[in-house]
């Protein structure tokens, strides 16, 4: 089946499912993990606490019981940004626009995190905002997720002439979601008011707040 007919058919899940498999076939592991749980310092063993964090080898060169004391574990949390704005449909002659490609790899690496029991949100925007939420990793979080990126991709049209405020959103971004995340931007780059130095102040303004950020550049080979 191919692409097109999973989305006409409301069938995103199924889609980044069917991609997800075949990515991982062959694959000893997924190329994104939870944020790992790191070590801080090790403390002396009290009588009558848990033995799962004591470090038998250093118990082995001291003699003496030592736990490990972690700092605060947490799983990965991811936001996806997807840019909306009229060049995202581009080429409107054509089956496959760029916001159809984002929607399509957005849906797929949710379907990873999701495996891995990492959390995800999205942020939809063009001018503003259209859509945020909170990153969950719930059944039911990922098929209201899934339902409005559909909405957006099929029923969805910007208004000609709209501005992108790439930089302005990306700032908001940073301000609504969580600190220490990973945060991955679906754009074209295209009409957009802001100058360079604004998108490299917003991306700073991210990883100020100890974010990963990954660009995803959606352009047509063929015509852009």
């Amino acid at each position: 089946m191919d692409r097109t007919k999973l989305v006409e058919f409301g069938n995103l899940e199924l889609l980044a499912r069917q991609v997800v498999e075949g990515f991982i076939t062959g694959m000893h592991k997924s190329p994104f993990h939870g944020f790992s749980v790191e070590f801080a310092e090790h403390r002396i063993y009290n009588p009558g606490e848990s033995t799962r964090h004591i470090d038998w080898k250093l118990y082995g060169r001291s003699d003496r019981l030592y736990t490990k004391k972690y700092e605060e574990e947490t799983n990965l949390r991811c936001q996806m940004v997807i840019d909306c704005s009229p060049s995202m449909f581009f080429p409107s002659d054509q089956q496959e626009h760029k916001l159809m490609h984002a929607v399509y790899a957005a849906a797929s690496l949710m379907e990873l995190l999701k495996r891995q029991r990492d959390a995800y949100g999205v942020t939809l925007f063009h001018e503003e905002i259209l859509l945020q939420t909170a990153s969950h990793s719930s059944p039911a979080h990922q098929r209201f997720v899934y339902a409005e990126m559909e909405k957006y991709f099929s029923k969805y049209q910007a208004s000609k002439g709209s501005d992108t405020h790439l930089a302005k959103v990306l700032n908001e971004v940073a301000e609504i979601i969580p600190r220490r995340g990973l945060v991955m931007v679906f754009t074209d780059f295209w009409s957009t008011k802001e100058d360079q130095e604004a998108l490299v102040n917003a991306l700073n303004h991210l990883k100020h707040q100890r974010h990963e950020v990954v660009l995803f550049h959606l352009f047509s080979k063929k015509f852009e």
